[in-house]
């Protein structure tokens, strides 16, 4: 079950695309400055200050993501083409608190492809404290907007496996890319 305003599609690429997609994410440098390694495009966002910056930019997305950041747009998931991306990577036992995307520093929607591994995703609202919980699949898109992206906090418990369907699942290695709009002040 999802937030209201959330949206999910799974095999939103396909394999090739998937493959694809890993091979250029590991061929690029990543960032260890959290538990988990991460990489910045478009802009790096500050963790510790929460925000984004004209400084910050960082340049035109490679062209491995403008593809997907073109195709978000025309896919009407975007009211703008994505300027933004945040790969995570996830191995088992890591996860993320839950939280809200920076609501000054990026737009309306949020998107986020998940490559690898499946996991469970949990949601909370932040007013009445429903929850929900999503399985992420390989190749498959969450869209967060509206209520989902202001509302209701998300997050991947930090553990090595997740009961999906009545059947415990050992995690694999998960990688995200997260696409945003940046709002710069």
């Amino acid at each position: 079950m999802l937030p209201p305003a959330a949206h999910y599609m799974p095999n939103y690429v396909d394999e090739a695309c998937e493959l694809a997609l890993l091979h250029a994410i590991d061929n690029s440098a990543w960032l260890g400055d959290l538990k988990r390694r991460v990489q910045h495009y478009g802009f790096r966002y500050d963790y510790r200050a929460r925000r984004v910056t004209d400084e910050s930019r960082l340049g035109p997305l490679p062209d491995w993501l403008e593809v997907l950041a073109g195709r978000l747009w025309k896919d009407s998931i975007f009211q703008a083409q994505p300027d933004q991306v945040i790969v995570n990577e996830y191995l088992p036992g890591q996860g993320i608190a839950p939280h809200v995307d920076c609501e000054p520093c990026f737009g309306e929607t949020i998107a986020s492809l998940s490559l690898g591994s499946a996991c469970l995703m949990d949601f909370s609202n932040i007013h009445s404290g429903n929850t929900a919980t999503q399985v992420l699949a390989p190749r498959s898109l969450l869209v967060l907007s509206g209520e989902a992206r202001f509302n209701w906090t998300h997050g991947i418990p930090a553990r090595k496996s997740d009961v999906i369907d009545g059947k415990k699942i050992a995690r694999g290695r998960r990688v995200s890319l997260t696409f945003r709009t940046v709002i710069t002040k």
